[in-house]
């Protein structure tokens, strides 16, 4: 006869290479413990199990999370955190929802509104006992599995958006758009004008890691790939379609020398840039040829151009 008390698992997970790492976070920290602000580079959920934690930022400003109580900070959200006493918390970190039902976060979305002041989210009962599970889970498994983790995120996912009054909790999700349209618009808007990836990020008051770490999560391919592409789209098009001087255009994407602007067309559309706009005044159609070398993997990581 078994007791209904106590469940032990009857295999060993820590060998296991399937483990899950930085998605949902089991923290514990004791009274004093400071997080300076640091901008997110994900959206972040902080729900809090024990104890009170101060939290500050543009949505909390000078908010004291209490236990049972679950914040949303967005993308490029800047947040500082102190343990005010001892407290244990979940940080869930995410790019996209694991949406189980999307008619639903649709509908949230529509109706999403900024509210006068943002207020965190007291857990009803079946969040309570998701926690509590997941709680006890990490205390068991020090190196959770992150297959489990996947779907555990999708069920706190589907709690929040299926049992939450939709007035509530589109408050809640509405920073997520808001941020993300920011940082967007942010880049396209900028990334012309910029040179390198350090200039890009002291730009828009980052630091180049964060930078780069937001940018990967939001576009999913690395800042400097994602900037030579638009570079060579604007090359091009200014080439083939309008009659701007070839130094204007050398010097509008930042070369320092018409030759270095020529070494870029040939080693990116395998011609001189006189040679391609005579091409396409011709009637032919240009297209990239470039493929990103080992040197441009180098340059990324330092930040030169």
């Amino acid at each position: 006869m078994t007791s209904d008390t106590c469940c032990n698992r009857l295999i060993d997970c820590t060998l296991c290479p399937q483990t899950s790492k930085g998605v949902l976070v089991y923290s514990q920290f004791p009274k004093g413990q400071h997080f300076s602000a640091e901008k997110c580079t994900q959206n972040c959920m902080i729900l809090m199990l024990k104890g009170e934690l101060f939290v500050n930022s543009e949505e909390y400003p000078g908010t004291t999370l209490q236990a049972r109580q679950f914040i949303l900070q967005a993308i490029g959200s800047k947040v500082e955190l102190l343990a005010l006493t001892d407290v244990e918390y979940f940080i869930y970190w995410f790019t996209e929802l694991p949406l189980l039902c999307e008619e639903r976060y649709k509908e949230i979305l529509q109706q999403a509104h900024a509210p006068l002041v943002y207020s965190p989210l007291t857990a009803i009962p079946k969040l309570e006992n998701f926690l509590e599970d997941l709680t006890e889970y990490y205390k068991e498994q020090p190196l959770p599995c992150s297959k489990f983790i996947d779907i555990k995120c999708q069920e706190l996912v589907y709690i929040l958006t299926c049992y939450y009054p939709i007035q509530q909790i589109s408050t809640f999700f509405y920073p997520i758009s808001t941020y993300t349209e920011s940082f967007h618009y942010f880049v396209m808007q900028n990334y012309d004008k910029v040179k390198n990836v350090e200039e890009f990020a002291h730009l828009g008051g980052y630091t180049t890691t964060t930078f780069r770490r937001l940018f990967k999560n939001m576009y999913g391919v690395p800042v400097y790939e994602w900037i030579l592409d638009k570079k060579r789209e604007g090359i091009l098009n200014d080439l083939q379609y309008t009659k701007q001087r070839i130094s204007a255009i050398s010097a509008r994407y930042g070369f320092d020398s018409l030759s270095h602007f020529a070494h870029f067309c040939k080693d990116s559309f395998g011609d001189t840039p006189r040679s391609l706009r005579k091409r396409a005044a011709n009637g032919e159609h240009i297209t990239i040829i470039k493929e990103r070398t080992n040197e441009e993997t180098s340059d990324e990581e330092t930040g030169d151009e």
